[in-house]
């Protein structure tokens, strides 16, 4: 096959094009990826204390069973596997994003060896303190000096 007739190639040209198409590529991509972690963010809950929204009981149950799951230095899948659950399913409990059944918190609570009552205890005392900073903008603990 022949060239076809009065087409001159600039190799020059053609690279010059080919960075500025990937540069292109690479700053779409970029901000796409920004786009898709704003949106996670709008979705996700807020974990911190410092959020002005109420929480959910399912969040801090979560957060609790988590702390304590990490402070006895068990993985997911080992808590899971003793539940009889899906670590997926487990990590979502954990997370806040699934409501988990009084049975199910049961079965995580003994496989934790956390008694029912003292995650029900921790629970309170998480909505006050939240609940105190939310209203007040402190933590409600005052220093006394005597």
């Amino acid at each position: 096959m022949e060239p076809e007739q009065g087409r001159v190639i600039d190799f020059a040209t053609a690279a010059k094009a080919a960075r500025v198409t990937a540069a292109n590529a690479a700053r779409a991509t970029a901000a796409n990826a920004a786009r898709v972690t704003a949106a996670k963010s709008a979705r996700t809950p807020v974990r911190g204390a410092d959020s002005t929204e109420p929480r959910l009981l399912r969040q801090i149950y979560g957060e609790i069973l988590r702390d304590e799951r990490r402070d006895q230095d068990r993985s997911l899948e080992d808590v899971a596997r003793t539940v009889g659950m899906s670590k997926q399913y487990l990590s979502e409990v954990e997370r806040g994003r699934k409501e988990a059944s009084s049975e199910m918190l049961r079965s995580v609570c003994d496989a934790l060896e956390l008694p029912m009552e003292q995650l029900l205890a921790r629970g309170i005392r998480r909505m006050t303190a939240h609940r105190t900073l939310r209203t007040t903008g402190h933590a409600g603990v005052e220093l006394c000096a005597a």
